[in-house]
């Protein structure tokens, strides 16, 4: 399994239009082989932050999703943020929390 995780920081009054311009990136890629999630989500302490959160059930799966989307358009943002930083980790093993 493999785990995408992120952050964005973008102006707060714009916070809802970035995330809503996520939408239909996020019903692509749900519906993408190998997705298990994928959701952008708004920080509920920090109202700046977007949270991005991904698991794809291989390392094959997200380098296909990475390759179509470097391969397809991309509509012009209409908000950009002013940093960003996105962590790939591969996972050995998981275990359930509780029962």
């Amino acid at each position: 399994m493999v785990i995408v995780g992120g952050r964005f920081e973008v102006d707060p009054e714009r916070r809802a239009e970035f995330l809503a311009g996520r939408r239909d990136a996020m019903l692509r890629s749900r519906a993408e082989d190998g997705c298990l999630e994928y959701t952008f989500s708004a920080d509920p302490i920090e109202p700046d932050r977007v949270v991005l959160f991904e698991r794809w059930a291989s390392r094959q799966a997200l380098d296909a999703h990475l390759a179509a989307l470097r391969a397809a358009p991309r509509p012009p943002a209409t908000v950009t943020p002013r940093s960003s930083s996105i962590t790939i980790y591969e996972i050995a093993s998981e275990e359930r929390l509780g029962g």
